[in-house]
Order: structure tokens, then sequence, then C-alpha cells
């Protein structure tokens, strides 16, 4: 099962690699947009396995395969034996003989790893609590699209260093950009748990403002992820200097792009001003998840396609 390739974090793949599928994409959806049938996954079948709650995440998965022909099964670990004992290892065996690809929406990495370890196709990250692969290639997509190459720019981030934050930092690595990262005092990023290398692409700040200086893009996350509804209310004290306001979109670059997962807490993490402004391209962002997915999918079952 060696040969198989997976997408469980953002360093899986080279910068050459994204190069392609930024490519694909951008074809892909001009056929999309342009009523033009592209089948070249009929036939296949992804099975997606959730043990979190999503909207977009099933969305983008499930209309994206039907676009491109093949079709979806959607498996929640409540209404299946995983939710029952079943061990993860035995499940990869058998839902991998049964279908094309897999994508897996859930808790620990550790659980992708595991599936990825014993499956016979290969398996997509939709989310795990340590990193959001899938949404970092939708954001970077969508900069490159209407900002051109990433290159050498800077993304703020502002807020909870969590497993987005911990992707926007890999893709920095991967494609050589920077991330200045701004979080409250004991929400400090962790790069171990983040995957780093070493430190060249990010900094850190204890002003949100200093890290929005200059960026090409400012992008935030809810204050509590799930998982953390416990510490709602303790997280709203501590985050509520770190709201993207139109304070801190004006020390980013006059042209920079503010970019969110979704979904967004107006008032909270992000003003109205700014999440409904004419700097946000958040309902690009959202739609893109579904063409970087169609050619990420394309990929792992096709190899590069010559079109």
């Amino acid at each position: 099962m060696t040969n198989v390739r997976h997408f469980l974090q953002f360093k899986d793949f080279s910068r050459e690699e994204f190069d392609y599928l930024f490519e694909r994409t951008r074809w892909i959806k001009a056929q999309f947009k342009s009523y033009q049938q592209y089948w070249p996954l009929s036939d296949r079948t992804l099975v997606m396995i959730f043990e979190k709650a999503s909207t977009r995440t099933r969305l983008s998965f499930e209309a994206g395969i039907q676009q491109l022909g093949g079709s979806a099964i959607y498996l929640n670990t409540r209404d299946s034996q995983l939710g029952r004992g079943e061990s993860v290892e035995d499940a990869a065996q058998v839902i991998s003989r049964m279908s094309d690809v897999i994508m897996i929406r859930t808790f620990e990495q550790a659980i992708v790893e595991r599936l990825a370890a014993h499956s016979r196709v290969p398996v997509i990250n939709g989310l795990t609590n340590e990193y959001h692969p899938c949404q970092i290639m939708a954001d970077i997509f969508t900069f490159i699209e209407q900002r051109g190459p990433i290159q050498g720019r800077t993304v703020a981030w502002i807020g909870d260093s969590n497993n987005v934050c911990n992707t926007w930092l890999q893709a920095a690595e991967v494609l050589d950009f920077n991330v200045h990262v701004s979080t409250p005092p004991g929400y400090e990023i962790e790069a171990k748990r983040a995957g780093l290398h070493g430190t060249r692409h990010f900094k850190q700040f204890s002003n949100p403002l200093d890290a929005a200086k200059n960026a090409d893009i400012v992008t935030t996350d809810v204050w509590t992820s799930m998982g953390f509804e416990a510490e709602n209310e303790e997280r709203l004290r501590a985050f509520a200097d770190w709201q993207v306001d139109a304070e801190m979109m004006r020390m980013a670059r006059p042209d920079a792009l503010f970019l969110h997962c979704l979904p967004a807490h107006r008032g909270e993490e992000v003003s109205a001003e700014v999440m409904d402004g004419p700097q946000s391209a958040v309902w690009d962002e959202a739609e893109n998840r579904m063409h970087v997915q169609k050619a990420l999918m394309e990929y792992l079952l096709l190899g590069r396609v010559k079109v």
C-alpha cells in the first residue's frame, strides 16, 4: 500500500505539485463556469467519513465528485460500526475495497494516519484538530486567482493558533511565503505541533495590528473551535482585542484580501464591516474548496492529466 498517495498534511505535496494542482483547479473551474461537462472520474466512488459536523466539507466534496462524474457515499461515525468500536484499521481495509478514494473529517490526526496506513486507496484529510489542508489549498488558490503568485507575500493570521493556522505555517514553508501570527497570551503557536522545520517563514507578534502591517492577506477563524466549547466564555474574554476590524485592515496593504474558512461569527473574530466589505473574498474562497478538491481527487486517482 506504500505506493498509494494520500493528502494528510499540506507538506505531503511539493511546491511543483501544488503549482500543477492550482493550474488544474483553474481549468476545472473554468469548465464548471461554462457548463462544460467533464467526467474524468466516471464510475469512481468517494466515501466521506464524518466524526465532526460539517457544511462546506460535505457539500464541496459531494458536489465535486458528482461534477467529475463520480458518486459519493456519506458515513457518519454515529451511524456506522466505527462508532461502535470497530477499529480504524479494520474499517480502512473494508472501505478501501469498496471505493476509490476516502475523505475523513475527524478529531486526532493519528486517526487519519492510521486510516491511510491500512487503505488501498487515497485518503484525504477533510479536517483534524491539527490540520486543515484542503482549506488552505482553497485559500491560496483564491489569492492566486485574484492577486497573482503567493511566493514572497505576507499572510497575517489573527487569533487562535488552531488547525487552520498550523496549515498556513506548513504552506508557507512549501510555497515560500511569510506568515505573521498574533495570538492572545497562552494561545501561541507550537512549532512542533504544526510540523515545522524552522522559523524562517513566520514571525509572532503580541500586537495584532503589528502582525497585519503590510500584509497581503488578513485571515482568522472562530475563537472557539469544535471540541473547545467548554472554554467559550474564557476565550471570548481572552480574544477580545483580536477582532479583525476596519482599523486592522487599514494596517494591511490597500489591496489585501480578507479570508475566513467559515462559519464566521460577526462581532467576534471579525467585524461585519470587514466580513461583508469590499476586501472580503470569503464567498469565492468557500466555492473554491470544491474546485481545488476536484483537482486533488483527479490527481490522486489519475495522476497528471494532459488536456
